[in-house]
């Protein structure tokens, strides 16, 4: 069974980055699709690679991550101040972040707009 785990942004918002990477580790540990509202620094990211390869071991394969980010570069003027002033208001809440465990997640491809996610055939 395949079970996937929505984690709000407001949920990891006041923990420090250390307990926020150990957080959503501890949940794709147990074998779950973790679906973030938003993103995670790039520091985070670093670090949430490092722990993971930390804690490789016979049941524990590893992760996969992907990030799908909106693009305004293409935006006109009024479109990329709005982007500014949300993003200025909301951090890192725009985008959505999946995060699963290398024994079920095959693959995520991902693009600017979207991401897909492949699983593994048991």
């Amino acid at each position: 069974m395949l079970t996937l785990q929505f984690v709000p942004y407001h949920e990891i918002e006041s923990l420090s980055s250390s307990k926020r990477v150990s957080k959503l580790l501890d949940i794709v540990k147990l074998n779950k699709i973790l679906l973030l509202e938003g993103r995670l620094t790039r520091e985070e990211e670093a670090d949430l690679i490092k722990k993971t390869m930390q804690d490789i071991s016979n049941t524990f394969k590893g992760i996969e991550l992907g990030v799908v980010y909106p693009n305004y570069k293409d935006a006109n003027l009024l479109g990329k101040l709005k982007y500014q002033m949300i993003n200025t208001l909301l951090g890192n809440r725009i985008g959505l972040t999946i995060i699963g465990p290398a024994s079920i997640v095959k693959e995520i491809k991902q693009d600017p707009n979207k991401i897909e996610l492949l699983t593994k055939n048991k």
